[in-house]
Order: structure tokens, then C-alpha cells, then sequence
């Protein structure tokens, strides 16, 4: 299996996907058919589920969100596990749960079949073990139903599609760039910040990522226009990151030389780097820094 996504994401958001399961109705229960549910469209910045093959979903759904925003905070954070491509139904199983099909003729909600189930935790609970993190038993497959029933199944060996038929857009901040000196200074100078840090946190919003970094182990080294309040509590965004992928960031224990400029309030990452002691490269880097004149 090819790993596309990196497992400091994984690592860092399996525990908010714990979160996002900890409320699911218990199957089978009334309650779960008691609530009144309204269809509505599927919107745009639910990226776990945008163009998925119907377009209208249930509220509440079948995790107990009873409003969007619940919908949305939470979906985000299960992302890495379909980029990881550990099964081509993850995200089929994962948006029956979240975006449940809704139509107006059926009042009972459409439940993941309980091969459906098996089939995906088949190929993702090994994934989700080797960071610490059991299969929830709030996913039990014997919570589903038996194929016979009303309820989504697995594709067909006709209809599975490959899980590497695609590969993922590496992140323009992430992609490795080979640079001289000069260059290095070029590129410092075009930048308002330079920081090195460890990841506390990442999480998303609106398709962006959001990276909070432990405060201890800031080093700033160059800062343009950012002041002393932007860094009481630095936040850095990786534009549009839940659009592709960052190989760079893939150790949770290392510290990452980011560069970025303040747009619009905020810091965003232009560039990131693995920070490896000892490294030629940044050793290089700290000279530039330190003779830096823009």
C-alpha cells in the first residue's frame, strides 16, 4: 500500500476522529428514528463528502450532529484516514455515517451495510492500530445491518475502483526545492517570518490547515510585520491542505524551519522544511539567516 498521507496528520487527528465517533446514536435504538430529520444539500466545504454520488444529506445524521457546523468541524478531522488509502470505501462508509443519503419518500434513515463495514475496517483498523488508536466500538459492524436488509454495500469487484488511481497534489509549500545561498536569502526576504517549530496541534477549517505550534520550541529568526501579539498565540495555515498532501511533515517528534507571509491577519506557510541537526542544508541556512540582508 502506498502511503500518501503523512503520519504526523494522522497521528495528530486520529484523536479528534474519536471525538467525531464518541457520539453515534446506538444502532437499532429508537431514538435514532424519533428525531425529526430534514434533507439538506451536501455543501461545498464538507470535503469528506463533496461530490459523492447523491447530493442531498440527512440531519440529524447517524453520529447525532444535529446541526452543519457539528457536520463539518468534525468530518475534516477523518480526511487523512481516506488519503491514506487504506480502503477504496472509506470515505462511501465514512459519509454514510456523517452525510447520510437523504430521501424525502423514506422516512428511516439508510444505514452502511454491515459487509460495508467489515470490509473497510478490514483494511483501515491495521492503519488506525499502528498510531495507538483501536477500531471505536461505537463502529462495531454488528451495529449495521445484514446485506439483505436497506442499507449501503461495498462496491462490486466490478466497480472497485484502485486506491492509487490517483496521486495526491503535493502541497506548494511542501514540494522540495533544491537551493543555493542566494537563493535561500531570496526567499527569506520575500517572507515576513521564518520560525522553527514543533506541531502541538493540526486541525482544519474551511480546507485549510491549521498548525499550532508548541511554544517552547519556537525559534524565530527573521519576523517583518509580525508583532509580539501575533506570537502570544501563533497559529500558521497551510492554504487549501486538505487538498493535498505534505511528505515533508511526516515526523510528529521533529522541528520544521516554516516561512510565510502575514496576509490578510494571518500567518500563512510559504514554505516548509524538515529541520535535520547537523544537516549540510541548514547549516547553510542558519549562515544565511544570520548574515541576512535584505
Amino acid at each position: 500500500m502506498k502511503n500518501i498521507i503523512l503520519p504526523l496528520i494522522l497521528a495528530l487527528t486520529l484523536p479528534a476522529c474519536m471525538e467525531a465517533i464518541h457520539g453515534i446514536y446506538a444502532f437499532g435504538q429508537p431514538e435514532l428514528f424519533q428525531k425529526k430529520s430534514n434533507c439538506k444539500p451536501i455543501p461545498a466545504n464538507l470535503f469528506l463528502c463533496h461530490d459523492i454520488e447523491y447530493t442531498d444529506m440527512r440531519l440529524p445524521n447517524l453520529l447525532g450532529h444535529e446541526t452543519m457546523n457539528e457536520v463539518l468541524q468534525q468530518a475534516g478531522s477523518w480526511i487523512p484516514l481516506v488519503q491514506k488509502q487504506c480502503h477504496p470505501d472509506t470515505r462511501k462508509f465514512l459519509c454514510s455515517l456523517f452525510a447520510p443519503v437523504c430521501l424525502d419518500d423514506l422516512d428511516e434513515p439508510i444505514q452502511p451495510c454491515r459487509s460495508l463495514c467489515e470490509s473497510v475496517k478490514q483494511g483501515c483498523a491495521p492503519v488506525m492500530a499502528a498510531f495507538g488508536f483501536p477500531w471505536p466500538d461505537m463502529l462495531d459492524c454488528d451495529r449495521f445491518p445484514l446485506d439483505n436488509d436497506l442499507c449501503i454495500p461495498p462496491a462490486s469487484a466490478d466497480n472497485l475502483m484502485p486506491v492509487t488511481k490517483e496521486v495526491p497534489r503535493v502541497c506548494d509549500a511542501c514540494k522540495e526545492k533544491s537551493e543555493n545561498d542566494n537563493e535561500i536569502v531570496d526567499n527569506l526576504c520575500k517572507n515576513d517570518f521564518a520560525l522553527k517549530i514543533k506541531v502541538k496541534e493540526i486541525s482544519y477549517i474551511n480546507g485549510d490547515t491549521k498548525i499550532v505550534p508548541e511554544t517552547k520550541s519556537k525559534t524565530i529568526y527573521k519576523l517583518n510585520g509580525v508583532t509580539e501579539r501575533d506570537l502570544k498565540k501563533t497559529v500558521l495555515w497551510l492554504k487549501d491542505g486538505l487538498q493535498c498532501v505534505c511528505d515533508e511533515m511526516s515526523d510528529i517528534n521533529a522541528a520544521y524551519l516554516v516561512m510565510g507571509q502575514k496576509l490578510d491577519g494571518n500567518l500563512v506557510i510559504t514554505s516548509l522544511k524538515r529541520w535535520q541537526r547537523g544537516q549540510r542544508e541548514f547549516k547553510r541556512i542558519s549562515r544565511s539567516i544570520r548574515k541576512l540582508q535584505c
